[in-house]
């Protein structure tokens, strides 16, 4: 079988994912032959991993020579994993250039853009993966599987709760996730990942957003509201710190993609969550009408104790509830991001911690409660990202649940934060059919 020809653009952390993936698990079938990116710390620390894994170096090019770049390397597919403003230029360029697309989410951040990444896929004829690894995590795949088989009956209602605690959840508020222009605000770049999941649960479309929130927690105002004093710009310092600064000392895997880094293009990757400057929320609540007649109540809070997300989904059968806790307790000197360990239930202070694991629980009219198995492991999401990894190298094979994902599948999901940002700015529902997103896309 002949080698899939993979370039790299951007060379953030996500992006080593896919590197480890074609250096190592699927090096039968994939090269990395290119990495784009335009600070040259970035791109040679994603030369160096791919070196690591066994594989041959990449070469190394700039955003202006992408389609040199596609030409000289016979490339086949681009990964895209650049800022999430960027993506609908580098999808677009890309697939003029003749290749294929694979793309984090989200697929990128307002109505304009996404109709020209659908003008480029009907002009080319070239595909574009959105690789939602949620839909993989087993957890999220077992809720699909039990409403798919219309256990609970047609679906009237679903109350999906997303907490961000104050490691991971702060962290939006200390790099470029923290300006609308760059991210689309959590709406789009957090909780795109969110509303696929109700879409592709539901197998259906919005139609009408409602949001409120704000900018409560996080940020100069309310930092100064609390007595909050002044602080450091920026978490890497010397002296003291509070659980609320990145030092990127301290992580080697930070300091060399970042701290390294910073000299070539000013980037800050450890900004002060209480500085000024930020322009997305960390409380939101939306409320999401169906094409089907199912209403959506959701909700995403970047500053909680805990990280999780619980979904509970009303049926004319009964009645669906999803536990997830992601990690029970923030505590100081832990690591960045938090892990699924279904068996850590430390001892705190003589006190069991937040139990940390996933619960799906299935209720019948008339019949008790029944607790639904879950098959996952304690990887990323749960065992998602090994299984979104294989679709994407291996090829996608038969699946009940459909989890592959399209850009038409990204555009439903920033469909509804991209109304949600505008009810936000004109305090009124928005109908998913005003914003002028490509026909067709939603049913």
């Amino acid at each position: 079988m002949p080698s899939t020809r993979y370039a790299l653009l951007g060379a953030g952390h996500r992006s080593q994912m896919y590197v480890d993936a074609i250096a190592t698990t699927y090096a039968d079938r994939a090269e990395l032959v290119a990495v784009c990116e335009p600070n040259p710390v970035r791109a040679e620390y994603a030369v160096s991993r791919a070196m690591a894994g066994g594989a041959p170096a990449p070469a190394v090019y700039g955003p202006a020579d992408l389609e040199r770049m596609i030409a000289e390397q016979r490339v086949d597919r681009t990964i895209i994993c650049a800022r999430d403003d960027l993506h609908a230029e580098l999808i677009v360029r890309s697939l003029d250039a003749g290749v294929d697309v694979v793309v984090e989410k989200p697929l990128t951040i307002d109505a304009p853009s996404a109709r020209r990444i659908a003008e480029a896929v009907a002009r080319t004829g070239r595909s574009v993966v959105l690789t939602f690894n949620y839909r993989y995590s087993p957890r999220n795949s077992a809720l699909r599987r039990l409403l798919q088989t219309g256990e609970i009956g047609d679906v009237t209602s679903i109350d999906f709760s997303w907490v961000l605690d104050t490691k991971h959840g702060a962290d939006y508020f200390r790099r470029w996730h923290r300006e609308k222009e760059h991210s689309g605000g959590l709406l789009i770049h957090k909780a795109s990942h969110h509303f696929d999941l109700v879409n592709w649960w539901l197998q259906d479309s919005p139609t009408r957003v409602y949001a409120s929130g704000g900018l409560r927690f996080y940020g100069v105002e309310n930092a100064a509201r609390r007595g909050i004093g002044e602080r450091p710009s920026r978490g890497t310092h010397d002296g003291p710190h509070d659980p609320f600064e990145l030092d990127l000392r301290d992580d080697a895997r930070l300091a060399a993609l970042y701290l390294a880094a910073e000299q070539h293009d000013g980037y800050l990757r450890d900004r002060d969550v209480f500085g000024s400057g930020i322009t997305i929320e960390d409380n939101l609540a939306l409320v999401v009408d169906y094409a089907r007649g199912a209403t959506l109540s959701y909700s995403l809070n970047a500053h909680a104790p805990w990280e999780g997300y619980r979904v509970a989904v009303n049926g004319t059968r009964g009645r669906a509830e999803l536990e997830v806790v992601e990690r029970g307790a923030v505590l100081v000197d832990e690591s960045l991001h938090p892990a699924v360990d279904p068996s850590a239930a430390p001892i705190i202070d003589g006190t069991p911690a937040r139990p940390v694991g996933e619960r799906l629980l299935v209720q019948r009219h008339w019949e008790q409660a029944q607790e639904v198995r879950i098959d996952g492991d304690r990887s990323a999401h749960g065992g998602g990202d090994a299984l979104l990894l294989r679709d994407v190298f291996a090829g996608e094979v038969p699946d009940p649940l459909s989890r592959a994902a399209d850009w038409s599948d990204g555009i439903r999901s920033i469909a509804v934060g991209i109304a949600g940002n505008q009810s936000l700015a004109t305090h009124e529902a928005v109908r998913i059919e005003d914003l002028a997103l490509p026909t067709g896309i939603i049913r």
